[in-house]
């Protein structure tokens, strides 16, 4: 009788035991729950985002080969102005140093004749 009582109490105690530990057990089990939740509607959300960032990539390094082409297109330009001034100053530049020097040598020498014949 006694050891029935005993066996009484102890059957209630774990039925009072598996009852307390039940409840943070359905609370643990309702916020991985919610947490599962959580990790999908990101997912969700993140992968249109990251799809969208691959495309802007793609693009700007379409943008930048296309900058890469204009300016070593005007680097040529740049050269070619540079090669054009270059062959007009030794075309035209040389005769008319040319032409400075000797007008340059007829008025001195003009001045020369007129000093001389005023003496």
């Amino acid at each position: 009788m006694l050891g029935d009582v005993a066996g009484l109490i102890a059957a209630i105690a774990f039925v009072l035991l598996v009852g307390l530990l039940a409840v943070p057990l359905l609370k643990l089990g309702n916020v991985l729950d919610e947490a599962r939740t959580s990790v999908r509607e990101l997912t969700d959300h993140s992968l249109p985002v990251l799809d969208e960032t691959a495309k802007v990539v793609a693009s700007s390094a379409t943008q930048m080969d296309k900058v890469d082409t204009v300016t070593t297109a005007a680097a040529q330009v740049g050269e070619n102005v540079s090669a054009l001034t270059s062959l007009v100053t030794a075309t035209v530049g040389a005769p008319l140093l040319k032409v400075a020097a000797f007008s340059y040598g007829v008025r001195r020498a003009l001045a020369g004749l007129r000093a001389g014949g005023r003496r």
